[in-house]
């Protein structure tokens, strides 16, 4: 019998682990009524009811899509939601639910907000907790002070094994992207040594076999014009078969000159294929060959670039990628539904691919705006000293 296995990851655990407490944590609110006889006064009950509700919410809108809220304005408004709720929770039904709830909080804090400001987040949530505590009927300060350093300590074991977990994704996520920079790169360069030595038979075959028969025909040509009618015939036959051997040595060396081109859209596979938490759409022509190893390899770091710029900056869900090889060169054109900017402030990686196609002879253009994404558009020339002679 085989046994499916459900594999989670980060972000579905917290999510859905998170759920479950808060659903946990809702059933005394569900069986109040019938143990207690709505004892407790009835707006107690409703505003019990609507912080645990609010939490819920703000919970699943927080933890839904995490990417496009890390280290947004955003993300403080739904923090302080969740907080407040929670100790609304605990304040309202008069109990220590809420800071159950504050120890699921303190599971999302570093995946939204630096380490720093995660524990602060923690600390004052607690510090609040502490002023709940103290309301709860014959609870005295040190009763509440207690309390309040045991919820601190599960918080914060909490947030240390989750902050663990971020580390290690990132981690694992940057020696993701990285094998798969090797991997393009080692396409390029397994195509580049293919590329050298089929010049070097290209060039040995056309040095030596064809001097020898190109001396061959010649000394043939001598020979028949000697007498008799039979060694002409031999010498004419031979003759035949050194020019049939001189034109397939020029055929192999044309058809090895003709394959010297690295097979830069493999290469390009192998980078986006080791994209994760973005939607890469990659369009290219089936077969994208470039003939110089070095724009080979700028086009790749371009690109690389370009991708990285979106991860860190962006907060997008879908990055498209079109490659097309023009007559006079390659047009690179990415295209994200991010943010967008109101005005670009470029940073070092832009500045940095400017600088590498200004160096190559071509263009680069960006666009953006507000909500609309990020648009950037990279020419470059196959022959960069042909379209400098042209703008000359």
């Amino acid at each position: 019998m085989q046994v499916m296995r459900i594999r989670l990851n980060h972000f579905q655990l917290l999510r859905s682990g998170g759920l479950v407490v808060w659903a946990l944590v809702g059933i005394p609110l569900v069986l109040t009524p019938f143990m207690r006889g709505l004892s407790m006064p009835l707006q107690d009950y409703f505003w019990w009811t609507a912080s645990h509700l609010g939490f819920g919410l703000a919970w699943w809108w927080l933890v839904r899509d995490l990417k496009p809220l890390l280290h947004d304005r955003t993300v403080y408004l739904i923090l302080l939601v969740l907080t407040a709720c929670a100790l609304g929770v605990g304040l309202f039904s008069l109990s220590g639910l809420g800071a159950i709830l504050l120890v699921v909080l303190s599971g999302v804090l570093p995946w939204v907000l630096h380490r720093w400001q995660g524990l602060a987040w923690v600390a004052a949530a607690h510090a609040a907790l502490f002023l709940v505590f103290r309301q709860l009927p014959d609870t005295s300060i040190t009763q509440a002070a207690m309390l309040t350093g045991v919820f601190l300590g599960f918080s914060g074991f909490v947030f240390l094994l989750s902050l663990f977990a971020r580390e290690q994704f990132q981690a694992r996520e940057q020696l993701r992207a990285t094998n798969a920079q090797l991997q393009a790169t080692r396409g390029l360069l397994a195509d580049s040594s293919r590329m050298a030595e089929r010049l070097r038979i290209a060039r040995d075959l056309h040095d030596v076999i064809g001097h020898h028969l190109t001396a061959l025909s010649l000394n043939l040509e001598v020979a028949s014009h000697q007498e008799g009618e039979a060694a002409r015939e031999q010498v004419r036959r031979a003759q035949e078969i050194a020019r049939s051997l001189l034109s397939d040595v020029r055929q192999v060396v044309s058809d090895l000159r003709e394959e010297d081109q690295l097979d830069l859209g493999e290469a390009l596979r192998h980078l986006v294929a080791g994209i994760t938490g973005l939607r890469v759409q990659l369009h290219q022509p089936a077969s994208l060959h470039v003939p110089d190893p070095a724009l080979a390899q700028e086009i790749l770091r371009l690109v690389q670039e370009g991708v990285t710029n979106c991860i860190r900056h962006a907060r997008a869900r879908n990055l498209w990628i079109q490659v097309h090889h023009l007559d006079r060169g390659i047009h690179i054109h990415l295209k994200d539904d991010g943010v967008g900017q109101a005005r670009l402030q470029p940073g070092n990686g832009l500045q940095g691919m400017r600088e590498r196609v200004e160096q190559r002879q071509g263009w680069l253009r960006t666009t953006t705006a507000p909500g609309e994404g990020f648009e950037l558009e990279i020419f470059l020339p196959l022959n960069p000293s042909a379209m400098e002679h042209d703008h000359e």
